[in-house]
C-alpha cells in the first residue's frame, strides 16, 4: 500500500491478500470490531450514550420491512455482482472527469499503521526482507476488515440470514476457496465517478463530532444546501465525522464501541438518491445505538452492502480532502480508486484519490 497508489510493493500485496479473513458462514456474523481482534473490553462511555441522544431509533419491524421495500436485488439481473456500481455509467465518468480544474490530487486513505492501539487491534506488519547496495525489498501483510485500516468491503463480507447481495448463498464463500460470488475482483477495473465530501463537523461549526453522534437525513440535506451540491445517481459520498482530528487531539479509543456516524434512518435516502458507493471514517454507523434500539451496531453498514448493493469504503481519512475542498469551496471532485485484484477476496485495502 504505502499508499498503494503507483507504488511497486512487489510480493507484499500478495501477502496482504493472503491475510484476508473471509466472511463467516453464519446468519449473524460477528461485529467488525470482533473480526478485527479488538474486542469490546468495555461498554460505551456515558458521554457516548448521551451523544447518541433520545431521538427514537428505527424499529426492528421497520428495518425488516425495508429489506423488501428498499431492496435492489435483481434490479440489474439475478446474476449481478456489481450492485450500485452499475449506476456509474460512462456518462457519469465523463461528468466526473469534467470536475478537474486544478489537477491537484489528494489521498482519502489513512497511512499504513503498524502500531497496536485501542483502535488498531491488528496492525499492518511491514518487514524489510532485504537491504543493501544493490537495492531493497519488503513484505506487507494485514487483516484489514475492522475499524483501523482504509479498505473497501466486497459483498462477500457480510450476510443476512445466510444471504449476501442479490440473494447469493453464504455457501458461495468458504475458508478453502474464498468468495466464489460477490468477491472484490468484481471491482478490479477500478472506480471512477463523482465524489462528494459531506463535512458534517464543518456544517455544525465544530472540529469533530463526539463519539455516539448520529447523522440524520436533515444533516445531509443541510450540507447539500450549504455546499451547493446535490447527491445524484452514481455518486460516491464520503461522510466526514472528524474521527482522525479527534484522535490527533485526544488519542486513540475503541471506535468499534463508540464513534460518530450515520443513523440507520438514512437508508431510504441512500436508496432514493441512488448512491453508488459510501465512504466514512469508521464503519459507517454511529455507535453505540441509542437507548432502546432493537438494531445492532452495524445496521446501516450491513443493510447497505447486502440489500442496497452499495460497496463501502471504511476507515478513510478525510482530513486532507476536507482542507483541500474548503480551500477551493468545492465539495465535489473526480474520485478514482482500485482494490487489489484478489479473485476470491472479501475486500481490499485501497487508496482512494480525489482530483480537484
Amino acid at each position: 500500500m504505502c499508499r498503494l497508489a503507483g507504488v511497486a510493493v512487489c510480493g507484499c500485496l500478495i501477502a496482504a491478500a493472503a491475510a484476508v479473513s473471509f466472511g463467516q458462514a453464519q446468519s449473524q456474523p460477528p461485529a467488525q470490531g470482533q473480526a478485527q481482534g479488538q474486542g469490546r473490553g468495555r461498554g460505551p462511555s456515558p458521554e457516548a450514550l448521551a451523544a447518541a441522544g433520545t431521538r427514537p431509533a428505527v424499529s426492528k419491524a421497520e428495518y425488516e420491512k425495508w429489506k423488501t421495500e428498499l431492496s435492489n436485488w435483481s434490479r440489474w439481473g439475478k446474476d449481478d455482482q456489481l450492485g450500485a456500481i452499475n449506476l456509474i455509467t460512462p456518462a457519469k465518468r465523463k461528468q466526473a472527469a469534467a470536475l478537474v480544474k486544478d489537477g491537484i490530487t489528494v489521498s482519502l486513505a489513512g497511512d499504513v499503521n503498524t502500531e497496536r492501539s485501542a483502535d488498531n487491534g491488528q496492525p499492518y506488519e511491514h518487514v524489510m526482507t532485504s537491504a543493501g547496495p544493490g537495492g531493497a525489498g519488503d513484505r506487507l501483510s494485514v487483516s484489514f476488515h475492522g475499524y483501523a485500516h482504509t479498505h473497501v468491503d466486497a459483498f462477500a463480507h457480510r450476510f443476512f440470514d445466510g444471504k449476501m447481495w442479490n440473494g447469493f448463498s453464504y455457501e458461495e464463500v468458504t475458508k478453502e476457496d474464498g468468495a466464489k460470488k460477490n468477491s472484490i475482483y468484481n471491482l478490479h477495473n477500478g472506480i471512477v465517478t463523482r465524489g462528494i465530501l459531506m463535512d458534517i463537523p464543518r456544517l455544525k461549526g465544530v472540529p469533530y463530532l463526539e463519539p455516539g453522534t448520529r447523522i440524520f437525513i436533515e444533516d445531509l440535506e443541510a450540507w447539500e444546501k450549504q455546499a451547493g451540491v446535490k447527491v445524484s445517481a452514481g455518486d460516491a459520498i464520503f461522510i466526514r465525522t472528524g474521527r482522525w482530528a479527534r484522535r490527533a487531539k485526544t488519542g486513540a479509543w475503541n471506535a468499534g464501541v463508540e464513534t460518530a456516524g450515520l443513523d440507520p434512518s438514512v437508508l431510504p435516502w441512500l436508496k432514493r438518491r441512488d448512491v453508488a458507493l459510501l465512504g466514512s471514517e469508521t464503519a459507517q454507523d454511529a455507535t453505540p445505538p441509542p437507548a432502546g434500539s432493537e438494531l445492532g451496531p452495524l445496521a446501516l453498514h450491513d443493510f447497505a452492502l447486502i440489500v442496497l448493493g452499495i460497496h463501502l469504503m471504511d476507515d478513510t481519512n478525510l482530513e486532507a480532502v476536507s482542507e483541500a475542498a474548503a480551500a477551493r469551496k468545492r465539495w465535489e471532485f473526480l474520485l478514482t480508486a482500485a482494490p487489489l485484484p484478489v479473485r476470491n477476496g472479501t475486500g481490499s485495502p485501497l487508496n482512494p484519490i480525489a482530483v480537484f
